[in-house]
This record gives C-alpha cells, sequence and structure tokens, in this order.
C-alpha cells in the first residue's frame, strides 16, 4: 500500500514537473517570436529524467552559448547573474541591450566634430567588431583584460584610441535625415565615449588631434536628445524629404480609414491624444501613412462613420415588419454613488435574429422608474416613428413592475418582459439573503478572513505556507458591502483554494502563541477543524457555481422567450440534485426559486411554450402536440389571456379556436421534425437546433390556416428572453464620464463602436480576452509577473 502510495507521489510530482516544462516552453516560444523578455533566446527549458523510474524530475534552464545549466525556478534572475553580469564567457561577444550597458560615471565625446550625427547600428553576432577610424601602427597592439581590446588611462577615461566593439546607443532609423558622419561608439567600464573620424566641412582640420572633451551632465541618457537637437539643426539648414516608403493617395486613405475605424471601436481604449504622440507619427512616417490629427479623427471622419454606421442599422429595421427594444445597463446603478455616471445601452432585436444598436443614454446615480419609461418610449418612436405597432415589445434588466407594466397596459400589442440573465443572477442574491446556510457560511468566513488578514502572526504564517503550498501569497479578500454576494462568493472561493495552508497555520507555533493571547483563535481553530464548517463552505460554493453556469449559458445563448420555463425547470431539478448531494431540506430552497420566479415570470412564457414548434411532443399516435400537460392550469389561463390581448376584440373568438384546433391537430410530423433537427456546433461541441428562424417560418409558410393565432405567434416566437448584450465596459465609463461636456461625440464612437460588433459578432470585451491571456495557469513569465506586482508603485 505504501508502495502504491509512492508511486502516485512520483507520478503526480512528474506531471506538476512535465506542466511547468511546457510552461516554460510556451513562454520562450513567445519571446522569441518577439513578445517576450530579452534573455530567452540564450535560455532553453530541458527536462530532466530520474534515471531509475525514467519519470520527469526536474526542470533546468540551459545556456545556449556555454551549455551551462541552472535552476529553473526563477529565470530573470539566472539572467541577470549569468549573462548580464558576465559569468558567461560567450554572452560578452554578442550584441547586448542596451539596458545591459553598465551606467558610468562620466560620458564623454572625444574629437566631436560640429554637428553629432546619431551612430549607426551594432553589427551582427557574426561579424567582428570594426574601428571606424584610421590608427597609427604603434597603436595596433591587441589589448588584455576584458577581451574587447579597449584600453583605460588611470583615471578612467579611454583614449582616442580605444579598440572596443560598437553599440548602439541611437538608433539611426528613428531619425529621417541621412547620417553622413557615422560616429563610432566605444563602451568601457568607466564611461562613454563618442570618437568621430569626420574631418571639418571647411578646413580638414581633425577635431580629434585637438582632444577635445565634452561631459554632458545627463549621463548617457542625453546621448539621444543631443543627437535629436543636432538632427533638427541639420534638418532646418538643409531640409530634405523622408527616405521611406510613399504609398498611392488612395492607399494613404485606405490607411486612414483602417487606422481611424479601429480608433472607434476600441471605443474609449485608444485615446485621441495618443493618435498625434511623437512615436506613434514617426511610425506612420516610417511605413509611409500621413499624419492625422485628433480633430479631424474627432471631427469630419467621426461624422461620416457614425452616418453610414446608421444608415446600415435603420435600413436592417425598415425591412423588418416589427421588432422588440432591448434594454441593458439600468441595474449597474443599483449600488452606484451618487454622481457616478453610467451609460444604458438600447439595442433592436429583428425576427431574423439580427441584433441592431440604437442609442446609449448616459445616467447618473438613482434612476426612476418614469424617466425610464420616458427613455424607452422615446426609443420606439425614434426607432419607428407613428408606427408604433411595429414595437411589439421590450426586454430590459430593470423595471419590470412599473415602466414596463405601464407602458404594456397603455399598449396592448405589446409584450414587456425582464431580463432572465439578470434574474438568474438575483436569484443568487436571494439565496445569500434568505438561506441560513448561506447567512451562517458567509458569518464564517468574514470571521475567519478578518482573524488571519489583520493578525500579524497569523498573516506571515498564512503567507509562508501559501508560497509553499502554491508558490504564490496574498490576503484573503474581504468585501466591504455584503449587499451583493459576489464579492462574499469571491472570499469563500480564497477560503476554499487555502485550505490546505490554512490547516498548516493551526499546526505552526505561531498560532499556538496567538492562542495564548487571544481567546477568538480558540473558537477558529474549532470552527477549521469542524468538518461540518467546511460542507458548509463547498455546498454554497457548489450552489453559486451552478448558478453562474446557468447564467453564463443565458448569456451566451440568449434564449428566446418559449425556453424560460424549460430554463427554470432545468434549474429547479438541479438544485434538487444539490441538495440530495449535501443533505439541505428542499423546502427553503424551493420556497426561495419559486419566490424569484414569480417576480420574472410573464403569460408571454407559457404561450410562447404552447405555440413554438421546437416544444411540441410527439404523443402515441404519431402526432406532434403542444406540450400543454407540462403547464399548470393557471399558466393555461395566462396562454388564453395573452392571445385575447395580443389580437382585436373581433379576432379574439376567432383566434380561440384556433388555438384549440392547434392543441388537437399540431404540427404535420414532417415539418415538426425539421423545425427540431439538431446539428452539433463546431465550436463549442454542443448539440444546438439547425435552423432557429424555422419555427417562426413555419407559422409564416405552412401553418397558413391559423389566421389569427400565425400573427400571434410569429411575434412571440422571436422575442429575446434576455437583454445582456452588452458588458458595462468600466474603460467606456470613465472616458465618457471625462467627456461630459461632449456627450454627442461619445454617443457617436459607443454607436460606431456596438455596430462593428455586433456585425461581426464579437461580444467579448478586450477586458475579457485580455483576462483569458493572462489567466493561463504556470504560463506566465517571471518578469511579466514582476510588472504587473509592481504597476502599484508608479505615479501617473
Amino acid at each position: 500500500m505504501a508502495a502504491t502510495n509512492a508511486e502516485s507521489s512520483e507520478e503526480l510530482a512528474a506531471k506538476a514537473v512535465h506542466k511547468r516544462f511546457e510552461g516554460l516552453v510556451m513562454v520562450r516560444t513567445k519571446a522569441i517570436k518577439g513578445k517576450g523578455a530579452w534573455y530567452w533566446a540564450h535560455l532553453e527549458p530541458i527536462l530532466v529524467h530520474n534515471s531509475d523510474t525514467g519519470l520527469p524530475k526536474a526542470v533546468k534552464l540551459r545556456c545556449s552559448l556555454c551549455d551551462a545549466v541552472f535552476s529553473a525556478s526563477n529565470p530573470s534572475r539566472t539572467a541577470s547573474e549569468h549573462l548580464k553580469r558576465g559569468t558567461c564567457p560567450s554572452f560578452a561577444s554578442t550584441p547586448k541591450p542596451i539596458s545591459s550597458v553598465p551606467s558610468s560615471p562620466t560620458v564623454t565625446l572625444a574629437n566631436a566634430p560640429p554637428r553629432i550625427s546619431p551612430p549607426p547600428p551594432p553589427p551582427p553576432p557574426s561579424q567582428p567588431p570594426h574601428n571606424h577610424r584610421k590608427r597609427s601602427s604603434g597603436n595596433r597592439g591587441g589589448g588584455s583584460g576584458s577581451g574587447s581590446g579597449a584600453s583605460a588611462n588611470s583615471s578612467g577615461i579611454m583614449t582616442p584610441f580605444s579598440v572596443v566593439s560598437p553599440l548602439a546607443i541611437v538608433d539611426p532609423s528613428k531619425f529621417t535625415v541621412d547620417l553622413s558622419y557615422p560616429p563610432v561608439v566605444s563602451v568601457a567600464s568607466a564611461g562613454v565615449v563618442i570618437a568621430s573620424a569626420s574631418a571639418s566641412p571647411g578646413g580638414g582640420c581633425m577635431y580629434g588631434q585637438q582632444q577635445h572633451h565634452l561631459v554632458l551632465s545627463g549621463g548617457k541618457e542625453d546621448l539621444g536628445a543631443l543627437a535629436m537637437l543636432e538632427d533638427s539643426v541639420k534638418r532646418l539648414k538643409s531640409p530634405k524629404s523622408s527616405p521611406g516608403p510613399t504609398l498611392s493617395k488612395a492607399q494613404a486613405d485606405s490607411a486612414l480609414n483602417l487606422l481611424s475605424d479601429w480608433v472607434y471601436e476600441c471605443c474609449g481604449s485608444v485615446s485621441f491624444s495618443s493618435i498625434e504622440h511623437p512615436k506613434f507619427r514617426a511610425f506612420l512616417n516610417q511605413v509611409g501613412v500621413p499624419p492625422i490629427s485628433r480633430r479631424e479623427l474627432a471631427g469630419s471622419r467621426l461624422d461620416n462613420k457614425y452616418e453610414e454606421a446608421k444608415a446600415e442599422s435603420e435600413a436592417k429595421i425598415r425591412e423588418a415588419m416589427f421588432f422588440q427594444i432591448a434594454c441593458n445597463g439600468w441595474k449597474s446603478n443599483e449600488n452606484g454613488r451618487v454622481g457616478e455616471e453610467n451609460i444604458v445601452h438600447l439595442g433592436v432585436n429583428l425576427p431574423n435574429g439580427t441584433n441592431v444598436f440604437r442609442r446609449a443614454v448616459f445616467t447618473s446615480g438613482f434612476v426612476p422608474s418614469k424617466y425610464a419609461e420616458e427613455i424607452l418610449w422615446d426609443t420606439i418612436t425614434e426607432t419607428c416613428g407613428s408606427s408604433v405597432h411595429q414595437c411589439v415589445g421590450i426586454v430590459s434588466d430593470k423595471f419590470k413592475a412599473k415602466a414596463l407594466r405601464h407602458l404594456e397596459n397603455q399598449h396592448h400589442w405589446m409584450v414587456n418582459i425582464c431580463c432572465q440573465h439578470q434574474g438568474f443572477i438575483s436569484l443568487i442574491k436571494d439565496f445569500g439573503k434568505e438561506l441560513p446556510l448561506f447567512k451562517n457560511a458567509t458569518e464564517n468566513c468574514f470571521k475567519l478572513a478578518n482573524f488571519v488578514n489583520n493578525k500579524s502572526l497569523i498573516r506571515h504564517s498564512f503567507h509562508k505556507y501559501q508560497l509553499q503550498e502554491y508558490g504564490h501569497g496574498g490576503l484573503l479578500r474581504v468585501p466591504t458591502l455584503t449587499s451583493d454576494f459576489g464579492p462574499v462568493y469571491t472570499m469563500i472561493e480564497d477560503i476554499l483554494s487555502s485550505a490546505r495552508a490554512l490547516q498548516l497555520v493551526l499546526m505552526d507555533e505561531s498560532y499556538k502563541m496567538v492562542l495564548m493571547e487571544e481567546p477568538i483563535a480558540r473558537e477558529i481553530e474549532e470552527m477549521m477543524r469542524n468538518p461540518h464548517f467546511w460542507n458548509e463552505l463547498e455546498a454554497v460554493h457548489s450552489l453559486v457555481k451552478l448558478i453562474k453556469s446557468m447564467v453564463q449559458e443565458i448569456e451566451t445563448e440568449k434564449p428566446r422567450v418559449g425556453q424560460c420555463l424549460p430554463l427554470w425547470e432545468e434549474l429547479r431539478l438541479k438544485v434538487k440534485d444539490w441538495c440530495s448531494k449535501f443533505h439541505v431540506l428542499e423546502g427553503p430552497v424551493e420556497k426561495v426559486i419559486e419566490r424569484r420566479l414569480k417576480k420574472n415570470y410573464h403569460p408571454s412564457w407559457s404561450a410562447a411554450f404552447i405555440l413554438d414548434p421546437l416544444y411540441l411532443i410527439r404523443d402515441t399516435s404519431g402526432k406532434y402536440l403542444p406540450p400543454f400537460k407540462c403547464l399548470t392550469p393557471e399558466q393555461e389561463k395566462d396562454v388564453d389571456k395573452l392571445i385575447t390581448r395580443l389580437v382585436s376584440r373581433e379576432e379574439a373568438p376567432i383566434a380561440l379556436m384556433e388555438l384549440m384546433k392547434w392543441r388537437t391537430e399540431g404540427l404535420d410530423p414532417v415539418y415538426a421534425q425539421a423545425v427540431q433537427l439538431k446539428q452539433r456546433d463546431a465550436n463549442t461541441g454542443k448539440m444546438r437546433i439547425a435552423n432557429p428562424q424555422s419555427s417562426r417560418l413555419v407559422w409564416e409558410t405552412h401553418l397558413t390556416e391559423f389566421k389569427s393565432l400565425g400573427k400571434v405567434a410569429v411575434r412571440l416566437i422571436f422575442l429575446h428572453a434576455t437583454s445582456c448584450g452588452f458588458k458595462r465596459n468600466l474603460s467606456l465609463v470613465k472616458w465618457a464620464s471625462a467627456r461630459s461636456h461632449s456627450h454627442s461625440r461619445a454617443q457617436k464612437m459607443i454607436f460606431i463602436s456596438a455596430h462593428s460588433k455586433l456585425e461581426k459578432w464579437e461580444m467579448p470585451h478586450d477586458e475579457d480576452k485580455d483576462a483569458e491571456f493572462f489567466g493561463l495557469e504556470n504560463g506566465e513569465d517571471d518578469v511579466l509577473n514582476e510588472v504587473f506586482v509592481d504597476t502599484s508603485s508608479v505615479s501617473i
């Protein structure tokens, strides 16, 4: 038994070592492509195997220059000690980055001509360094010591005849002037010397003979500024055109259009001022693109692009017979501070499944229901003018009880529902407020997290074991407010993920010292040693994770209104399994779900569920009939009431007779099977409906005998049950808040960005993509981690 455990532990260790090896290989591959640290060109990860078992036992770094092998625990430190500090015998002859040049106390320019041009780039590693200056034969003796042939005097300043490897301090490609007199730049441990072989343009007097030394007060950092100064003087005296590539007018216009589209679609992530940044302008000049001003970018180009996107959107809306308004962003203001700005997105859902962005509304703090109602109605009239019957409904993440209901009562043809994405999120909050299990787990977590974070001895011990077990350390995240369960869930996740380290803290000597001083320490110890505490945390975490997974699925799938009842039934079944697994009473949990369901429920759920051919059930006779048996008696009455409300008073009896016919005859089996046909999604691997529009098209083309009922069906089936097409973009909110005086420009930018994303169906935000990219486990470079950790100390 012991041998088996030893084997399993060795296999686990081997897997961890192999995972670390793959992570380093991935980082090195990216770095070689230009997306990582410079030293990965010289350091190569290798896998060391156990000679007895053949399993991987360690990861090492091998220097490709000298074949030396080092530990892979900290590549950055290895690079500093082995490469930068001269330990590697072969690295001295290769070109080094500017950061590896040792700082010098003085910067000396020997033989400086009247105009100093930027030095040339360093030669490739395969070529030996050359001295571009003629030397007397008496000074050609090879120097000893550093291996570069350089000689220095007693004061530490190199003589004009020192022979060293040239190093490019200033890249000449950044400047547009011709470098007629390239100087030689020599680097020694004591100083930086610039020696020029150029003679005086007027008389042939060599400045090198005067031995004139110029000491720059800023050190080597002044070299770039000095080169730019001389470059400016040279251009003013003899201006020349840039030798860069030239583009035709059509190519230049196309490039500028692409550039402006990118800025607009980034919508706040790229500032207009960055367009006029000197380095960005130098880049444009280098590739032959004419410069563009931020005034032009925020003026005529923005107006033209907005009008173009608006015309495309309006053309799509005009083609549709009816549409649904989708409104998202009201809920973000619930916990907002007074004066905190927010953006509400309003879009249009068309019957063919297309989503069109309509407008953005800036709000601040609490928003009254009456104001939201006015915004919704204004959006309807601006979209369809006087033909308000084209808007058959609204889906919003807030205001169901007042604004949406009031609009529905005023306009009988409308079906206004609340967002199911927000409904499931609110259910998590309901559990946090009403279930004793959630309250108890939250209270215990607060007690434990505050104790660990606030007691210095415990905190230091906790960090020690975090580093030992997980390779990183930090405080447990404690929320400031408990009205939203999201931060509480994060705290629970932290405690569960740190369970091993917390258990080791209890056995540490420091905890025994705290036990004698702090009475609460005994209570914390008893709680952490009690399995019931961890079972409660696991149960809460499991249930919230279950609901969050359904929330994510709703956000991805964007279900129609007919899918609402099946969604909540699926939730009930999953929660029932959860209760059985964690031995939780079903009654209190079911009450919370039922209460939230009643708040979200709308009669259109039942009517769409009955009328959508997607949910027809095949009976024993082979007919495909609507699922009336899945409804409660109250829900059946809701179907009748909604259908009679959506048709005229004269058509109401006819619609009910057609409903009875639909209930008994259903749909032709061939058409029913065609509507319910599924295929595997290539991206997710899940089975999805092959043609989502077929449910509505069957009513419009095949079920033509249902005149009145068909009108109701086609208007109900396509309605979306969510409004979560647009996430709250914090960078966009900040960007818009800083431009409160020019909200019209901000709205145009938002319109262009949203229109472009909907056209390409690219709703994930850059923040999500960045989080996914940087969240690769054990795949980050050590230097990258250091950069992100140290950003808090940078003052902006």
